[in-house]
């Protein structure tokens, strides 16, 4: 059985870019309601016993949709420490560079391409199937590894994600999200 995994860090801790409400929320209602239904789903059919990654590349539907969001969630929370935030260093600052022509460009677009997603879902920076750096715009539960991508950095833009810290200022949002980033988590993911 799918399990909910633990977070970096306490509920409190990245405050004030997320409150501990939100993570209540978000974290223990919504994440654990995936993995919830994930476990319900798959009792039966090809895909029980299989891994997480298994799933999303095999399934469709409400199975597919449960098991992205498990891995979409889990990426996503990873991702954050208290007072994190600058610039990666090494082969992924670099790659950066070659792709966007620098990190604050990078950081513009990515936080475009987040702002400017219709409805729900996800940002994402990904490593495509020749190698190189892309920013992908996925709805719903659009998870990148389904499509041969590896996955970076992602920015959950489901109005759970930061409704009751900035109500309709997705924006605000994302413009906080680069505060609490770790790149000592991401920056290996390349």
């Amino acid at each position: 059985a799918f399990e909910l995994p633990k977070l970096p860090c306490a509920l409190d801790a990245l405050a004030p870019v997320i409150d501990k409400q939100t993570l209540e929320f978000h974290y223990g209602k919504h994440h654990q309601a995936y993995v919830t239904n994930l476990n319900k789903l798959v009792v039966g059919t090809q895909f029980e016993g299989a891994a997480l990654e298994e799933i999303i590349k095999g399934a469709d539907g409400g199975i597919f949709n449960n098991a992205a969001q498990i891995y979409n969630h889990t990426f996503y929370f990873e991702s954050f420490k208290p007072n994190g935030g600058g610039q990666p260093t090494g082969p992924l600052a670099d790659a950066i560079a070659d792709a966007f022509g620098s990190f604050d460009a990078f950081k513009e677009e990515f936080s475009k391409a987040a702002a400017t997603l219709f409805g729900s879902g996800w940002a994402w920076l990904v490593k495509n199937k020749d190698g190189k750096l892309e920013i992908r715009q996925e709805p719903n539960a659009g998870c990148p590894i389904k499509y041969g991508c590896t996955p970076i950095l992602t920015c959950d833009v489901w109005e759970h994600a930061y409704y009751l810290d900035y109500q309709n200022r997705r924006p605000d949002y994302i413009k906080s999200f680069w505060d609490i980033l770790n790149w000592d988590v991401i920056s290996p993911r390349y």
